[in-house]
């Protein structure tokens, strides 16, 4: 054996080493494939030479001496454990490994630990499909990438080379698998934390936490070790459609616990509680009545939202929003995003709504129409509808007026009227009416010409006796001309003074009848006679004129004077 005249030990030390040597002797009765000790006697470019006292030396390389990424710390006199693989090769130096040594003391540890449950001490130091190598203070352990983190970890680089704690999942020491956990240790950690932080948690506590994940609804909250809902509406005061647009996974964000229920341990928890709140004062800041540019926000089937300010929402109703176009959906009025004028019309502090208008920014087409058509002039437009009440006419500014049925003719029911009329026609038509308020506008067609009743009864009057044509009977009365272009009506009792005689299927269509108008309504076009009035009329007159009451004369001789006088009266008449 030849030793490096540079390295000298002292006796002593050549003693505890000689020892120690025969100690490892007698334990394993032998030197292949065991661990025992040995001296650095040099270190020759990248190899230690080493003495375990056997016939030959052994050289090991440096690497094997080094921690995972770390260059090896080992010189000239050091003790160290090795394994002897053989005691001697075709060269005649023992064969030797550092490596094996380590694996076999750390085999040693490890299955205690792996018994206890206890973590052990690793590096990462390499990659391998599906996982990570891990350096176990010699022994060599596979860690699954799903044992990682908790969550997925994209990027590995900065847990390489740095001691960790891990948890031994399972090993096998006659094929030499270990597998190894990261993810079990921090979970254990986690519980522990959670438990801390559930018994201190309470509402209004300010936290700072990591976003977990982001979904429709909100995102969840990493607090360290327990999780809490982000609601997307208490992310912040403005409206936010989706989580994803102010948050993003992996950020760090500042919460206060809103919500905490230690039952569920359900909490919840906000980002806007933190800023101040911009209802405050929104009355004053938007007073009733005036008029301000926002930006639209959400449309829906029922109206608008415009955002005046960050926080600060109104909804413009979909009656709101044009004076003309009704029954349209918003959306073809605005688009989102699209900046707009608007009135505020209510605000309401404690239920945080306001009520904006988009017309009223506008012209009122109504109060136009108003000021430049007055009652009275004519006008032309088109059918735009037909109903069973009327016409529908297309106006200037973009309105409709209506016609009802019975505006359309003097002499026609409307029903027989509106017949002669179909969408799209033009029409003449004279404006009668603007209410603003409810914005309708009458219009009327039969006002263009002169109503042709008037002209017929200029010379009637209330009490005289007309002779009348019957035109229909019914069972309530009958119907008579009483001139060209006038009707009137005689009810079943006004038929005669003689109850027997109120029969309406008495007289026949075309039949001649006197009788008293007791009723003239110009305005409705109405008028009503009487037979049973003429006759009393009549009889009133006889009496006058043949009777009195204390002349004796019984009725039925003033009657039968009278009617001898008429006779003679008719007699002469015809003679002449």
């Amino acid at each position: 054996m030849s030793i490096d005249s540079n390295v000298s030990a002292a006796p002593a030390a050549e003693e505890n080493f000689a020892a120690m040597l025969d100690e490892s002797l007698s334990r394993t009765g032998g030197f292949d494939g065991r661990v025992v000790k040995g001296r650095v006697l040099t270190i020759e470019g990248d190899y230690a030479i080493i003495d375990v006292g056997l016939k030959a030396e052994g050289r090991v390389a440096l690497k094997e001496f080094g921690t995972a990424g770390q260059p090896a710390e080992i010189k000239a006199g050091d003790l160290v454990d090795v394994y002897v693989e053989r005691m001697e090769d075709k060269n005649g130096e023992a064969m030797l490994s550092r490596d094996k040594a380590k694996r076999e003391e750390a085999w040693g540890l490890l299955e205690t630990s792996f018994k206890d449950n206890a973590r052990v001490t690793g590096v990462i130091f390499g990659r391998v499909k599906g996982g990570f190598t891990v350096d176990l203070g010699g022994a060599v352990a596979f860690l699954p990438g799903s044992q990682v983190d908790i969550r997925p970890v994209r990027d590995i680089t900065p847990l390489i080379g740095t001691p960790q704690p891990f948890q031994i999942l399972k090993m096998d020491r006659s094929r030499g698998n270990i597998v190894v956990s990261r993810r079990a240790v921090l979970e254990e950690t986690r519980a522990e934390q959670r438990s801390e932080l559930v018994a201190s948690l309470k509402e209004g506590q300010v936290l700072q936490g990591v976003v977990k994940n982001i979904t429709d609804y909100g995102a969840f909250v990493d607090l360290g070790g327990v999780d809490g809902l982000l609601h997307v509406t208490d992310i912040a005061w403005r409206r936010i459609n989706h989580p994803s647009e102010a948050l993003q996974i992996g950020q760090q964000v500042t919460v206060q616990v809103i919500r905490f229920n230690p039952e569920t341990q359900r909490i919840s928890l906000g980002m806007k509680q933190l800023e101040a709140d911009p209802w405050e004062g929104v009355a004053a800041k938007y007073p009733v009545g005036t008029k301000f540019k926002g930006r639209v926000t959400n449309i829906t089937d029922y109206g608008a939202f415009v955002e005046l300010e960050p926080g600060i929402e109104g909804l413009v109703h979909v009656s709101e929003m044009s004076w003309t176009k009704k029954n349209i959906h918003p959306g073809k009025i605005v688009s989102t995003s699209q900046e707009v004028e608007v009135m505020v019309l209510d605000v309401d502090s404690q239920k945080r709504r306001i009520s904006l208008g988009l017309k009223q920014c506008l012209a009122n087409p109504w109060e136009a129409f108003k000021d430049k058509y007055v009652a009275g002039t004519g006008l032309e437009g088109e059918v735009r509808n037909i109903t069973e009440f009327g016409l529908f006419v297309g106006l200037p500014g973009d309105i409709d007026g209506m016609v009802h049925l019975s505006d359309l003719d003097w002499n026609k029911s409307g029903e027989e009227a509106i017949k002669g009329y179909k969408k799209g026609d033009h029409v003449k038509v004279k404006v009668l009416d603007v209410d603003i308020e409810k914005e309708r506008i009458s219009l009327g067609i039969k006002q263009l010409q002169s109503d042709p009743f008037q002209s017929a009864v200029a010379g009637l009057e209330k009490g005289r006796i007309v002779t009348c044509t019957v035109t229909t009977v019914l069972d309530n009365g009958i119907e008579v001309a009483v001139s060209e272009g006038v009707t009137g009506f005689i009810r079943k009792a006004d038929l005669s003074r003689e109850r027997s005689e109120q029969r309406p299927d008495r007289f026949a269509v075309g039949e001649k009848v006197d009788a008293k108008i007791t009723q003239l309504d110009k305005g409705s076009r109405r008028i009503g006679l009487s037979i049973k009035a003429k006759e009393v009329e009549e009889d009133k007159e006889a009496m006058a004129q043949f009777g009195s009451s204390d002349s004796g004369a019984s009725l039925g001789d003033i009657l039968g004077a009278a009617l001898k006088s008429k006779q003679e009266k008719n007699g002469d008449k015809s003679d002449s």
